[in-house]
């Protein structure tokens, strides 16, 4: 199995941008579809973006399209979330999850049983 570990969160202002790392051990990373989800408090968690096992491909909830990047770089081990022009909405625990997947590399989606998660990552964005 994989094991995840984000990092990167913090409290910033509107308009601000952060970027979190997701960084993976224990498994071949590349073997991974993989996908950022976000909860706020109170509410379910939902997800926010998804890239292919290959870096190529990536899909995006409409409320982050244009302000949110995913990213990954498999000889690092390692998934990133670009997020500019933060928003007070965007204030959440992320989580990043994997899901191992022997189809295309470059399939993207953000359906799927994601068995993998990290701990989590608290943004807090916030005048």
């Amino acid at each position: 199995q994989v094991q995840l570990v984000e990092s990167g969160g913090g409290l910033v202002q509107p308009g601000d941008s952060l970027r979190l790392s997701c960084v993976a051990s224990g498994r071949t990373f590349s073997d991974y579809r993989m996908a950022w989800f976000r909860q706020a408090p109170g509410k379910e968690r939902l997800s926010v973006a998804a890239i292919s096992r290959n870096g190529e491909s990536t899909v995006y909830v409409d409320s982050v399209k244009g302000r949110f990047t995913i990213s990954r770089d498999n000889a690092k081990n390692t998934m990133y979330l670009q997020m500019d022009s933060l928003k007070p909405e965007d204030t959440a625990v992320y989580y990043c999850a994997g899901l191992r997947y022997q189809g295309s590399s470059w399939y993207v989606s953000m359906s799927g049983k994601f068995d993998y998660w990290g701990q989590g990552t608290q943004v807090t964005v916030s005048s």
